[in-house]
Parts: C-alpha cells; structure tokens; sequence
C-alpha cells in the first residue's frame, strides 16, 4: 500500500519526492520507495541499500498518479497499479565470494544489521569489523545533535552518553574477532536542518563542500564534552570488552586537521583513531596521516568519486558521469591504498556489489566494506541457490510509470 505521508507504515510503498533524515522512520518500515530526485549513493539512499530497500525514481508528474495498492517489480524497473501475481527467480550469482574480500566490515544503520549479518545460516568469517555513522546512531536513536551541543556542555555530556548506551547495544551483538567502528558526526547543513529544532542552521549554498566533517568537529565547542561522556560510557558499560569500539575521522582532507582535531578531542597519545579517506587531498594525503597516528583507513568511494568527477552523487540527473570505475576514480583509489600498504597500516574501501568484483581485482587493499543487505545478498547466493519471491507483471497490463531503481 502507497503512503505518501512520510509517517511511518510497516510493509508500505514510500511515495515522497525527495529521501532527507526527517523521514528516516518512515523508510526504514518500508518496503521499497518511490521518489523523483536523488542519486543511487545519495546519504539516505545508502540507508535504503543497507536495508534492502528498493528505490525507484520517477518523474515528479507522476508521483500523485502512484496510489492505493501497488506491486514494485524490481527486475522490471517498474511501478504497476494493482497486485500481480509472484513468480519465483533464482538467485544471482556473483564473480566474488566473502573469501575474495579477506577482511570484510560491513557498513550497518544500528543493532538490527549486526544481527542479521550474524544470523545467516552461513556465517562469514571474513566479516571482522562493522561500521556505523554517527548520524545513523542518531536517527536509530531519535537524538538531534545540533539541538544538544549547541545547549551547553550537560546537554552535550547527554548526548554522548546516548551514543554509547546506541553502541553498547551493537557492541552486544558482535561475535569473537568482530568489532565496531563508529565513524563521528559528519551532519551536513541541509541535513542537520531537517533533524534540528531549537539550534540555528544556518543554509550554505553547497552544503557537500561546506561546514561538515572533521572541519565541523574541530570548531564545534562542545562537541569534545560529548566525546568524553561518550568513551566513559563505554568503559562503565563495556570494560575491557571498550576496546572492541572504535572511531574514525570523517571528510578529512590531511594530516595538519587529523592532529588538530585529535588535539581539540582531547585525545591521549595511544588513542586509536582512524581516517576516512573521500576527498581527492585525502588520497595524496594517506602517507601522513599514517604518520600522524592513523590506526586504520577507509576509503569511502560515494564521496570520492563525486569530488573525482564532479558528479553531484545526490542527483539522478547525472548519473551518467558518476562512474565508479572511472580511470581517475580507480587511479586514485589505487595511489590511497598503495600508500597504506607501504605504511603498513590497514585499509578498507568501499564497493557497491555491482562493483565489488572489479575493485578485488584491481585493488590490493586489506579488505573491503560493503553495506548489509549486499553482504547477505552475496553470502545467500553461495551455499545452496534456492528461488525467492519476486513481483512479475508478466501477462498483466502496467498501469505505472518506469524509472530508475537503485
């Protein structure tokens, strides 16, 4: 059934013209999502692809037309009016297998995701680490962190303590040899102001290339308050057991900023931290901050290739130019990761599925990361391939639109 409220409705069609945090609760009680605008890597998108979500993109004159009771087929690409009949579709088999990857983290939106993963009839023991973002925790959470660190330390101080009571539930889930990693705020303006109701956000024209990640961090007053209650959370809660989380800096361009904010979070010397590598100063940057104490990187591809192509990657209408497996993409991939292994430090990078064959080929990284419902779709297809519900119109009259799925 289509719900155009953005309220949530458990098993319900989004109908919505754009995805932004302020409907977070209403996609992920979604089955698919039908929207206008967006690109496939977009931030909330990436939400709908940990979760197994389809989207689909349709022009915006259609969206009134997408009503009542509808069938999403996503081999189709389609929207039909109605119920259809399903078929059963064998399994997609893919050219890689966990083993390929080596080490595998896989990127999880809050405790039901490590679960699942560790629920499989196979487990992967590739799978060693998972990685959360901050302002998933705080969507999982109901939490608006603009709200509480602009109120003062004691708000900012509740607010850490909130994140690791939200990750010392996921911390529960892990098994031996797996960690987590949370990587800090990285709440861009447009964002923020859809999940802020008291604090001022001001607008920017360009929020990707604005206030936001460790730029953000280093000149947000309070926010080391919030980290401190957040690691003392975790020691009370978990003990030793703390070690098992861990963090990363977010949209870092070089090892001048990873040390000030290291410095202003007031972090002591043997303190792990990691970097996220996604901006193309960040890759001819990894030599130093492996030098300025960089536990581990992870090189987030979505940002990177946008920066790399100039490719907005939350705009469907240039899709086309966004191409993962660009010459330049993969030659920066390659300079990040040959500049890690020399350092002899860890690194991750992330795949989409689709790609994920081709980057183990052409990248000697330590391992990868990939989001939930890909890893179980890639595990699901490897033991024994049985068939699955699918939506097929086949034989029916489409009533609906086609478009862009995700």
């Amino acid at each position: 059934m289509c719900n155009h409220t953005r309220e949530p409705v458990e098993g319900s069609v989004l109908v919505v013209e754009s995805l932004d945090p302020g409907c977070y609760d209403a996609i992920v009680k979604s089955s698919a999502v039908i929207c206008s605008g967006g690109g496939r890597t977009g931030h909330m998108e990436s939400l709908c692809r940990s979760r197994g979500i389809p989207v689909l993109r349709i022009d915006r004159a259609e969206l009134a037309g997408i009503d009542g009771r509808v069938t999403v087929s996503i081999d189709r690409q389609s929207v039909t009016l109605g119920e259809v009949e399903s078929v059963a579709h064998s399994a997609k088999s893919f050219g890689v297998t966990p083993a390929d990857l080596r080490s595998i983290c896989v990127v999880i939106a809050d405790a039901t995701d490590v679960r699942a993963v560790n629920a499989l009839p196979c487990r992967v023991e590739q799978v060693t680490s998972f990685f959360v973002r901050e302002e998933f925790v705080c969507l999982s959470a109901g939490l608006s962190p603009l709200d509480a660190l602009r109120a003062g330390p004691g708000r900012a101080a509740e607010y850490g303590a909130a994140i690791a009571t939200e990750l010392c539930a996921m911390a529960a889930e892990l098994v031996a040899g797996q960690r987590l990693v949370m990587r800090l705020l990285d709440l861009r303006s447009d964002d923020a102001a859809k999940i802020t109701t008291g604090a001022e956000v001001g607008p920017e024209p360009n929020p990707d290339l604005g206030s936001h990640g460790a730029r953000w961090l280093i000149a947000e007053r309070h926010y080391p308050a919030a980290f401190r209650a957040l690691r003392a959370g975790l020691r009370d809660r978990l003990g030793v057991a703390a070690s098992q989380v861990s963090f990363s800096v977010p949209f870092i361009n070089d090892q001048e900023e990873f040390r000030q904010l290291r410095r202003h979070l007031g972090l002591p010397g043997g303190f792990p931290l990691a970097a996220f590598v996604e901006t193309p100063a960040a890759v001819h940057s990894v030599a130093g901050f492996c030098a300025a104490g960089a536990t581990e990187l992870f090189v987030g591809t979505k940002d990177l290739v946008q920066f790399y192509l100039a490719a907005d990657r939350k705009n469907h209408l240039v899709a086309s130019s966004y191409q993962t497996r660009h010459p330049a993409v993969m030659a920066g991939l390659r300079q990040a990761v040959s500049a890690a292994r020399v350092a002899a430090t860890p690194v991750h990078v992330f795949a989409l599925l689709a790609d994920m064959d081709y980057y183990v080929r052409h990248l000697a990284a330590d391992g990868f990361m990939m989001c939930t419902a890909e890893l179980q779709q890639l595990a699901r297809s490897l033991p024994e391939r049985g068939g699955h519900p699918g939506a097929d119109a086949a034989g029916r009259r489409e009533a609906g639109p086609r478009g862009q799925f995700d």
